[in-house]
């Protein structure tokens, strides 16, 4: 019963949001420890005192997970 219910509801999973302070490091870090990220740290959005950047990945059962980082001034 769970499994079937499971399935029904793929692709409608929510994504979890990690924010660090670094993410370049972050993304190297876990890299190192064999995550296969889906693209590198990228721009994401300017916001009025911020930058957003991101970078995605799955975990094991291919749910989607990111990093997060708000980098305040000029980088």
């Amino acid at each position: 019963m769970l499994d079937t219910a499971a399935k029904d509801s793929a692709g409608k999973a929510s994504v979890i949001y990690y924010l660090v302070t670094d993410i370049q490091i972050a993304f190297e870090t876990l890299s190192s420890r064999g995550v296969a990220f889906e693209s590198k740290p990228h721009f994401i959005a300017k916001m009025p005192d911020h930058e957003l950047w991101m970078a995605f990945f799955r975990d094991p059962d291919g749910n989607l997970l990111a990093l997060m980082c708000e980098i305040v001034g000029e980088r």
